[in-house]
């Protein structure tokens, strides 16, 4: 029986897992330190098709790998550390074991950059947010700042816009650095508002978000700005380290890929947020995995 690894264990992994194994693939998934991706750190879950009560991150991850099993996939605890993909067998090394496949899936996602600050962390899912799309409706006719000056940081603001009271952009130029039309689009909508040349030093509240400590940066004035959330957009960093010299990337480190979700390397395919830099959803990365997974089946049973 043909054989495949999967790198990440997120929906791009597990929906892969799922179409390989019922086409009759030998299917490892490697699960790394954090399994079930990004998700596992989203509280309620209401936009993925299928579930008309809001779920949990971890509990929507938690079925998908229930399902994986359900079809003999195998899991494998831990990250990999080393990958050869000059032939096949195709090598794949996690806690010092070297696995072998006959192709390999990396869907080992991006991880969103944050300001690194601890009240930070402590408000994820508590009115801190790196995803508008996925989080913005908790946040109706309430009052939300978004961190960050480029196209990502502005088309949030932009959407969010349509469900806030009303938006703050907070960013530490004096000058937005995304595409000018989508800076014209925000100059004219009423509802987002500029705080130039400021950064965040802190996110106050006590069991939910309540308000920033903002710094101007050009006199050095630090106060406190009040808001009900606060969106994290100063970009992603797709994990793709490992991969350096194995696989073609781009510019910012996603994998490139043509003809649907073949990379550089003969055998080796990538799904979901490693190769997405535009919608990043659960959704999306889900979709990408089944073509990833079709694509290797094509792959194995043509035997080129």
């Amino acid at each position: 029986m043909p054989s495949l690894v999967i790198i990440g264990s997120g929906p791009a992994g597990l929906t892969a897992a799922v179409y390989a194994a019922r086409g009759a693939i030998q299917t490892r998934v490697v699960e790394g330190t954090g399994p079930g991706g990004q998700l596992m750190l989203t509280t309620d879950v209401e936009n993925y098709p299928g579930f008309p009560t809001p779920l949990k991150g971890p509990d929507l991850m938690a079925l998908m790998k229930k399902q994986a099993v359900r079809f003999e996939v195998e899991f494998i605890s831990g990250d990999a550390t080393r990958v050869d993909f000059a032939s096949v067998p195709l090598k794949i090394e996690v806690n010092g074991i070297t696995y072998q496949a006959d192709s390999v899936i990396v869907a080992t996602g991006a991880t969103s950059r944050w300001l690194g600050l601890e009240s930070e962390k402590r408000f994820r899912g508590k009115g801190v947010s790196s995803c508008a799309t996925c989080d913005g409706y908790f946040f109706k006719n309430k009052d939300v700042v978004v961190v960050g000056g480029g196209d990502t940081a502005i088309e949030e603001a932009i959407f969010l816009s349509n469900i806030a009271r009303k938006v703050t952009v907070i960013h530490r130029r004096d000058e937005l650095r995304c595409a000018k039309m989508i800076q014209e689009r925000a100059f004219r909508n009423g509802r987002i508002s500029f705080l130039w040349s400021s950064v965040v030093e802190e996110i106050l509240g006590s069991t939910r978000v309540q308000g920033v400590r903002v710094r101007d940066l050009r006199t050095g004035r630090i106060y406190d700005y009040s808001c009900d959330g606060v969106f994290i957009a100063i970009g992603h960093i797709p994990n793709t380290e490992i991969f350096r010299g194995q696989l073609e990337l781009d510019e910012a480190g996603y994998i490139r890929t043509q003809n649907r979700t073949e990379t550089s390397q003969k055998g080796v395919f990538a799904a979901g947020d490693v190769v997405d830099r535009i919608y990043r959803q659960a959704v999306t990365a889900a979709g990408s995995g089944c073509q990833a997974a079709l694509d290797v089946i094509r792959y194995l049973r043509s035997g080129t």
